[in-house]
This record gives C-alpha cells, structure tokens and sequence, in this order.
C-alpha cells in the first residue's frame, strides 16, 4: 500500500500519480490556479473543497485524488502565487549590485503580495515549504553571499525586509479604490481630531503640512531605504574590520560605505590603522 501525500510531497512534486487509465480531465495545476482565482476574487474564507469543484466543474471528491484536503491545498496556493523570485543576476541599476537586487526583491515581494493578500496569512507560521518560497530565500542569500554578514544575518534580512512589504501590501489592499493610504488615514485622523487638535498637534502636523514631491505615501521606498542603508553601514563596517573576505566585485561598491562609517567615527584620519590592534597589545 503506498504512503500517504504529504505536504512536501505535493510541493516538491514527489507524488506518486497512477499512470494507467485515460488522460484525466483535471490536473493538479488546474486546482491550485482555480483556487487562487476564487481566493483572489472572493478572499480564502469562503473557499472551499466543494465550492473549487464547483468552479472547476467536477464532482467534489475527484479533488481528492490530487489532494488530500485544505490544508494542503493552502499549501500549494501559497507556493504558486509566490511564483519565482528575482534573479539576482538580471538586475542592474546605478547602485551597489546587492542593494539594487534586494530592492528589486521586495518590490517584487510587495506586488507579488499586493495581487493576493490572502497569502499573507497563509505565509505565518512554522509550515512546510515549497521550492518558489525557498527560492525566494536563495535569492536573497544569493546576492548577499561575500557580504561579510553571518547566514543568520542573510536570514534576519529577509525576514526584516519581508515584514516590511507584506504589512504595507495588506494596507493597500485593504485601502483600495480610497485612494492613497496616507490620504485616506488622514480624513480619518482629521474626524477624529476635529476638535482635538490641541492635545495633539505633532500627529495634526504630520499630516497637514506640505512636504516635497514624493514626500507621501511613501513608506514602502522609505522603509526599504532605510532597512538597505542600516545594511549597508554594517557590511562597509565588516569590510573595514576585515572579519570577512569579500568577493572581488563587492569591495568596489561599498566604498560609499566605508566613507559614512568614517564621517560616524569622527575620524578624519586613517580608520583602518585606528581598528588594527596596537603592536603588543
């Protein structure tokens, strides 16, 4: 008797699939894209194993024989609609390779995300995982690698920058046809502080003055900004520590870097001699 489809199994395309009879009317890729339209249309909620068979026009138990229930399903539709990540070396910009790759990466992650926020929750959690998901993470540890940070640094990134654009992905879904987000958070911070301004002004100043072009509704480019310009300040330190051996075509590019870390020192001098050791010491 043969084991059980499992998760990974299904994932990972390891299910043993019978080969006698004729050619089935449905297919694995089938179900899993007829759910992620229904999610997308009509939110994960309301799917079910008997509403897909409905869409996909078929008896509710011939999805069983591909697979084994929700759970699995959820699996799958998370996996597909993640798609492939980007590839690092198809990116180019004016900017250090590995700062235009992981800005690449999680615009890629927020639209990706933004196209169906059902999958936000579907991506919490300790679950089985698929090989677009892991693909994301070599993707990123990819161009990371020489970098001079730890694999649970590479990890703690992904995992930071990640947050970022799935939290502001379901912000504007949830915000959709109301305009900017900003704009619409601030008619109702406006209701609410109509005749409170007074206990609050910073909040009422944030959001009434004016600001420079691009200034709103830019918390996905700032955030990104910052979370590259925090990781570019510790790599140019490693590179100046010389904890670690960089990859040729990584230490060009982070002298950008190095001259911040140096205006943050103070020092006007030489860094690297102040971070040698003192001879006998």
């Amino acid at each position: 008797m043969p084991a059980p489809t499992t998760t990974l199994d299904l994932l990972w395309g390891t299910a043993q699939r019978s080969r006698r009879g004729p050619k089935p009317s449905l297919t694995l890729e089938r179900i899993v894209a007829g759910a992620i339209e229904h999610a997308d249309a009509e939110g994960l909620a309301s799917l079910s194993m008997q509403r897909l068979a409905e869409r996909l026009g078929c008896a509710k138990m011939a999805l069983y024989r591909y697979v084994p229930g929700k759970a699995e399903l959820e699996a799958l539709m998370l996996d597909t609609a993640l798609g492939a990540a980007p590839d690092p070396a198809a990116v180019s910009g004016g900017e250090e390779p590995w700062r235009a790759h992981l800005r690449a990466w999680a615009m890629a992650m927020f639209e990706r995300m933004l196209a169906h926020p059902w999958a936000h929750g579907l991506a919490l959690g300790i679950r089985p995982v698929g090989p677009n998901e892991v693909g994301w993470m070599e993707s990123a540890l990819t161009t990371l690698a020489g970098s001079g940070l730890t694999g649970a640094e590479g990890l703690d990134t992904i995992a930071l920058l990640a947050g970022h654009v799935r939290g502001l992905a379901l912000q504007a879904a949830a915000a959709a046809g109301d305009g900017s987000m900003e704009a619409a958070l601030g008619r109702q911070v406006s209701q609410a502080l109509a005749a409170r301004a007074d206990r609050y002004p910073r909040t009422v100043a944030a959001f009434t003055e004016s600001g420079p072009p691009g200034a709103r509704d830019n918390a996905l480019d700032f955030g990104i900004d910052r979370i590259l310009d925090g990781l570019g300040v510790l790599i140019a330190r490693r590179h100046l520590n010389g904890r670690r051996t960089l990859r040729p075509g990584l230490s060009a590019s982070f002298d950008g870097h190095v001259a911040e870390v140096r205006r943050g020192l103070g020092d006007h001098g030489d860094v690297r001699r102040r971070c040698r050791p003192r001879e006998g010491g």
